[in-house]
């Protein structure tokens, strides 16, 4: 019987032969009108059978393709034996913010691309079976006695709250140190809370996971951007270690004419107006401009395109619909969020791109599309290039630019600290040391735009070396 002891009970014959437990959700048109949680959650049964189809392998590869560790098969097999405590706990040493990937992790190129089943293309439903855990046991991990660790008398400085500084923290705390997070924004998350929809994850999980933190130790200053008033020299004044994981927040531009005109926002200060400030509310003291009736055009193929064009479909556009340069084959956009944004109603332009805005008294009416071609480039994706004299006019009311993110750039002046040609911090990728001793770096800061699980596992990483350098003193900065 399913969940009633030992997961091997089912043959590998039987398991192979299960269909994938696919979580259920709320209907496509019904959940545009709303910021309601899209994916509803697997019930305990739900979460048994899933977990029962893992096939138990000797060697799992399903951790090789996570990027912070978590022991998935230890976890798994506790689900598929209805010991969900036991499961939580097993996500929980590796995983700090186990309710927040299961929810927005690329899964299917990574825990879930690496399953053996994914050959089948029935892979296990990791990032699924991972947000039940967590979120089954988030009421005890927040009232739970904490084992007292003994202090290290080590402090250390974590500039910035989103997931590479939250790993970083969670795991310095647990090992003796007192961390205290610099946040240049008035909440905590980062990235977490101003740049994904409530809607793919809501802000009472985030505040949840940062409220686990405070319970281990962890200290906040909101309202702190490092580089302004304080600089990283004054805070290894009072820290013996200072960890930079501020993420790349500042937004790229496609340089066209017309992107001064009022109707056209960069992605960063739409969804961070929506998401952190309550833009969304008829009583917002930053509202966006209506979207009410007015047709909206996204610019780009990535996740935070579809949190983009999604989100607008919420606030009552009309009409929302992605331009995308390339093909639906090269988007970088999960497979999920492109699905969900089908069914809930936003329509897809491949193959053409901006190349002018047009407006009267200031205001956006208009956006010139150039139409490309994909050419074949050897070892790269496709290169599109514009097809000679293929233009349209697209008359519009809206535009949110999606195209990428680039590091801010208010740290690039911290003597000792070295910048790439990128304006991304140099540090090495294994322990995360930059050129200046005693600073440490981490997440999209060092790598540029990336995803949640990837900034985490470079968090971990840094902490581990952190924990080293403040117990023996030794410094290892990254090679010219």
């Amino acid at each position: 019987m399913l969940g009633g002891g030992e997961v091997t009970e089912l043959s590998r014959k039987d398991r192979m032969a299960m269909g994938r437990t696919e979580m259920p959700e709320a209907p496509g048109r019904e959940r545009a009108t709303n910021f309601a949680e899209v994916n509803l959650g697997y019930t305990d049964q739900l979460a048994i059978l899933e977990a029962s189809r893992c096939l138990l392998c000797p060697t799992p590869k399903c951790i090789d393709g996570c990027p912070v560790g978590v022991r998935i098969d230890d976890f798994i097999r506790a689900v598929a034996a209805g010991d969900f405590e036991k499961a939580a706990d097993v996500v929980r040493m590796d995983n700090s913010l186990p309710a927040v990937c299961g929810r927005v992790c690329p899964q299917e190129s990574q825990c879930e691309g690496a399953c053996v089943l994914a050959k089948k293309d029935r892979p296990i439903a990791i990032g699924h079976l991972e947000r039940f855990v967590a979120d089954r046991a988030r009421e005890r991990w927040l009232t739970e006695s904490i084992e007292a660790v003994e202090s290290s008398g080590k402090s250390v400085g974590v500039v910035g709250s989103g997931p590479a500084g939250l790993a970083c923290a969670f795991d310095l705390a647990r090992a003796g140190h007192a961390v205290t997070v610099y946040e240049a924004l008035h909440e905590p998350g980062g990235v977490l809370v101003y740049g994904i929809p409530e809607y793919r994850l809501p802000k009472e999980v985030v505040a949840a996971e940062v409220d686990a933190l405070k319970r281990h130790g962890v200290s906040f200053e909101m309202n702190a951007p490092i580089g302004r008033a304080e600089g990283v020299d004054d805070l290894l004044d009072r820290h013996d270690a200072v960890f930079i994981g501020v993420g790349a927040g500042l937004p790229r531009f496609l340089e066209v004419p017309g992107e001064h005109l009022v109707g056209v926002y960069s992605a960063n200060e739409f969804l961070t107006r929506v998401n952190l400030m309550g833009a969304n509310s008829p009583d917002s003291e930053t509202p966006v401009l209506d979207f009410v009736g007015k047709r909206v055009a996204v610019i780009g193929g990535g996740n935070t395109a579809m949190d983009a064009v999604r989100t607008a479909l919420r606030l009552g556009a009309r009409d929302a619909a992605i331009y995308y340069r390339r093909t639906e084959d090269e988007m970088p956009a999960r497979n999920e969020e492109i699905r969900h944004a089908r069914e809930e109603g936003v329509h897809f332009e491949f193959l053409v791109t901006p190349i002018e805005f047009f407006g009267d008294d200031g205001w956006l009416h208009t956006m010139r599309l150039q139409r490309m071609r994909l050419q074949a480039v050897e070892g790269q994706r496709n290169r599109p290039e514009p097809i000679e004299g293929a233009v349209v006019d697209v008359p519009i009311d809206v535009v949110v630019i999606a195209v990428g993110n680039a590091p801010n750039p208010m740290l690039s002046r911290t003597p000792g600290l070295t910048m790439s040609k990128r304006g991304t911090i140099v540090a090495d990728d294994a322990t995360g040391m930059t050129e200046k001793k005693g600073v440490f770096a981490g997440g999209d800061i060092v790598t540029g735009g990336a995803t949640v699980i990837l900034a985490m596992g470079a968090g971990r990483r840094a902490a581990a070396s952190i924990d080293k350098y403040l117990h023996t003193g030794e410094w290892a900065p990254p090679a010219a």
